[in-house]
């Protein structure tokens, strides 16, 4: 009875250890990890972002979906810029962002300029803005990281693995109690 109760213990102990190691690294029906920061919308993203402001404007880009995407607002009263020319400097390359009115936001997707931006490592960058009779320049640094693994996950260990090393240790564990106690038990018989 004894032996049954440990076992029952053990089983419990792996079952409540798998629990516990089920939810850190979910992910989401497009392979995002839903357990790491939200971005402002809410959702977990991993696309390389850029964030600058001055006394006027602050910019917010997102490298994803084959472009640059933009939107500027006024740094006082969040007021979105629209309708405003800008243009995207990276080292010797230049690129003028299309407004789009529907989504609010400017896009750069020059291909050559996107190409050399999006290689991993840092990526200083220089925005011109014009926007009325106001004009300025937003400096800030795009930085894009190496993928980990050919999936994006970067997770050393499998869970599954993890799991099923849990359940060993924790079956041989029981296994040496039980062996000790018959031959503690055995021992007292003599």
């Amino acid at each position: 009875m004894k032996y049954l109760i440990l076992l029952f213990v053990a089983m419990f102990a792996v079952f409540a250890m798998s629990m516990a190691l089920a939810s850190p690294g979910a992910h989401g029906p497009n392979g995002e990890h839903l357990d790491g920061p939200a971005n402002a919308a809410g959702t977990a993203s991993s696309a390389p972002r850029i964030e600058t402001f001055t006394e006027a404007f602050e910019l917010l880009g997102h490298l994803s979906g084959g472009e640059l995407s933009i939107m500027i607002d006024r740094y006082e009263t969040n007021e979105p810029v629209l309708n405003g020319a800008l243009e995207v400097q990276y080292k010797d390359l230049k690129a003028k962002a299309t407004f789009h009115a529907d989504l609010g936001d400017y896009a750069v997707d020059d291909p050559k300029f996107l190409a050399a931006i999006s290689t991993p490592g840092t990526h200083a960058l220089l925005f011109t803005l014009v926007a009325g009779e106001e004009s300025d320049l937003l400096e800030g640094t795009l930085n894009v990281a190496a993928v980990a693994d050919d999936q994006g996950h970067g997770h050393p260990i499998s869970r599954l693995w993890l799991l099923a090393a849990v359940a060993v240790v924790a079956a041989l564990a029981a296994a040496i109690l039980i062996v000790r106690r018959r031959r503690h038990h055995h021992r007292k018989e003599i």
